[in-house]
């Protein structure tokens, strides 16, 4: 096998392992269940390519952060999605309104759907496991083009899983409890990478 397949399917497994149980999913699914999913979908997308992009390019220097700073980084990103979830989840807005809003086309356009998942996750991505492992993986392989097809082809695939998911569900549960669940998952990141401070 050619240098660059290992280095692409490196990439591809052991972002796709660091995702999959990761606030991206949890992240894009929240966006599916409040803007319709090709949207979500293109927004988060491009979020991902560009992250990507980034952390190819600067590889060498995100692996130089130290630990410390990248812990209480990511604990005040999470700290902070969680705020915002669990605010909107507790609010007194009515969801049969949000429903409605949420079907069909309504007032919310693609582009400024697509925006707002663009925006959502590419906040999230800094720091994140998958853009340090990508670096990492830049830095010790050496092969930038095909890490970064390998991590993006994975950030896709945990998306793309997302937002069916959020598709499928959207119309069954309630979004507020969707946003206290999120809320509450967040904080738990938030406080596990506090904890890593002290271990």
């Amino acid at each position: 096998m050619s240098p660059a397949l290992i280095a692409l399917f490196s990439a591809f497994g052991l972002v796709l392992a660091v995702e999959l149980p990761d606030k991206t999913l949890v992240a894009t699914l929240v966006l599916t269940t409040r803007f319709r999913a090709w949207p979500v979908f293109a927004g988060v997308c491009v979020a991902f390519a560009v992250q990507c992009v980034i952390a190819v390019a600067f590889g060498s220097l995100l692996t130089l952060l130290p630990e410390t700073l990248v812990s209480v980084l990511v604990a005040a990103m999470f700290g902070v999605g969680a705020f915002l979830l669990l605010r909107e989840g507790f609010s007194e807005g009515s969801e049969a309104g949000e429903d409605a809003s949420r079907s069909g086309p309504g007032p919310v356009s693609f582009l400024r759907s697509a925006l707002t998942s663009f925006g959502v996750l590419f906040a999230a991505e800094w720091g994140d496991a998958s853009q340090l492992a990508t670096a990492g993986l830049v830095a010790r392989l050496g092969n930038p083009f095909a890490v970064g097809v390998g991590a993006f082809v994975a950030l896709v695939s945990v998306a793309g899983l997302a937002v069916f998911i959020g598709a499928k569900i959207r119309d069954r549960i309630r979004p507020k409890l969707i946003q206290r669940t999120a809320g509450f998952v967040f904080a738990g990141f938030a406080a596990f990478a506090l904890a890593q401070l002290l271990w």
